[in-house]
């Protein structure tokens, strides 16, 4: 079995063990990104920023969630580190995938967020920011933060303080996408998001010359693909920023999706979601005079029916192979 297979083996058990936990309710999409100014510091103590983006994160959320200004209500997540841009730039972010609702605090109801609108943006940002910036100079004092190089002149406190008042001279990077459909297309976000490396297979386009060439996605030009060529020495050096600490775990799960809380509160979660979809009424649909099938061919307008039913793991099975060009 190739390395290749292998990995996408292991992808798929993880999302078909994943399927097993979803919650028949939509889902929401959250990304928390450091600011560029923290970069260099990231890579010189990868373990300790990580492990504080992953925890600032989660506390914002878990914190936000829990006012009863906001949602009142105990999510439940998990969290993937991403290290990478389009252009392999070292570009830290979590990927959040939420649950649209919580549990009520007590736990005797399931409270579901708005149609159009799950968390404020602004306040994410800024308690996200408070924490994080707080978790820095708690690593700071406790000697866990290293400094090298051009970053030597922080390891004296009073420039470390000077440095970290600077970084709440702007708003933080939150996005969150407003809540999507159901567990089916939760599915597709675990797997567009989870097992990932910095690059795809499909993206390297040539190797010639010694220079590497692959495909990026230009999100300041509307998403236009574009083509970039490196060096092979650059390619590789920006390929090994994304090394994680040995042992590092880079999914994570937190709220009544902990692991000490699954088994216990996800039960719960699916027993009151049954009771309050029982208690919604039901939608007042208009009348209609058409028959026949709901589902037309956009191409030549002719009836469609239902031939087969695939869950989202299968469909996963199911799909092409990406076309690469291998370079000689």
């Amino acid at each position: 079995m190739t390395r290749h297979v292998f990995y996408e083996a292991k992808c798929l058990r993880w999302l078909r063990a994943r399927e097993a936990e979803l919650l028949p309710t939509r889902y929401v999409h959250a990304v928390f990104t450091l600011p560029r100014e923290l970069a260099p510091l990231a890579l010189q103590n990868k373990k300790v920023i990580f492990n504080l983006l992953f925890y600032a994160s989660a506390e914002t959320l878990l914190e936000v969630a829990r006012n009863p200004r906001h949602l009142g209500a105990e999510i439940g997540f998990f969290s993937v580190l991403h290290t990478w841009d389009q252009r392999l730039l070292f570009h830290p972010h979590v990927h959040c995938i939420l649950a649209a609702g919580g549990l009520a605090p007590d736990h005797a109801r399931w409270i579901r967020s708005s149609h159009c609108f799950f968390l404020p943006i602004k306040v994410l940002s800024r308690v996200f920011r408070g924490k994080f910036a707080a978790g820095l100079k708690a690593a700071f004092h406790s000697g866990d933060l290293h400094f090298h190089g051009t970053l030597q002149h922080l390891a004296e406190p009073r420039t470390f303080r000077a440095w970290l008042r600077t970084l709440f001279r702007h708003d933080w990077v939150v996005y969150a996408k407003r809540p999507f459909g159901g567990p089916e297309h939760a599915l597709r976000y675990l797997g567009a998001y989870t097992h990932r490396v910095a690059i795809s297979n499909y993206r390297l386009v040539a190797l010639d010359d010694g220079k590497v060439t692959f495909r990026w996605r230009d999100s300041a030009h509307g998403n236009k693909k574009k083509l970039m060529t490196l060096p092979v020495d650059e390619f590789l050096r920006r390929f090994l920023l994304h090394l994680l600490p040995r042992g590092f775990v880079r999914i994570r799960n937190f709220g009544f999706l902990a692991n000490r809380r699954r088994a216990r509160l996800l039960p719960l979660c699916r027993q009151l979601l049954s009771v309050s979809t029982e208690n919604t009424p039901a939608i007042a649909t208009r009348p209609t005079s058409r028959s026949g099938p709901l589902w037309h061919c956009p191409k030549c307008g002719g009836a469609m029916r239902m031939v087969e039913r695939i869950s989202p793991a299968q469909l996963l099975l199911r799909a092409p192979p990406q076309m690469v060009r291998y370079a000689a």
